[in-house]
């Protein structure tokens, strides 16, 4: 497969991780093509870490890997969806998600 059309608009493209089993959000990271190329081979998530400049395999330190059993594309092949079963934490604080802070909600619903 042909994997450079994802990204012909830029070297890093966004990744958001998702648990399969409820579609809750888990994190989101940016993937080049190395990354994105490693996830398909290996079945784990990686990515290019911009702090670092360097590609990283998430679990790699803490054995909180995600297990990515299907890739998603959105409509401009510029942003990819990693479905998966986490295994433990996602978050470096120890967070099953990284998405945990509300910073604002509508008061009173719809």
């Amino acid at each position: 497969m042909n994997l450079s059309k994802f990204f012909e608009k830029s070297a890093l493209i966004p990744v958001i991780c998702q648990d399969e089993r409820n579609g809750e959000v888990l994190m989101l990271g940016y993937a080049n093509e190395e990354a994105l190329r490693l996830t398909m081979e290996t079945g784990t998530a990686w990515f290019f870490s911009r702090s670092r400049q360097k590609l990283w395999n998430k679990g790699e330190t803490s054995g909180n890997f995600i297990f990515v059993s299907k890739i998603l594309s959105d409509c401009d092949d510029d942003t990819l969806i990693y479905s998966g079963v986490p295994k433990g934490p996602v978050c470096h604080t120890g967070s099953r998600t990284c998405f945990y802070t509300t910073l604002w909600q509508k008061e009173g619903g719809c």
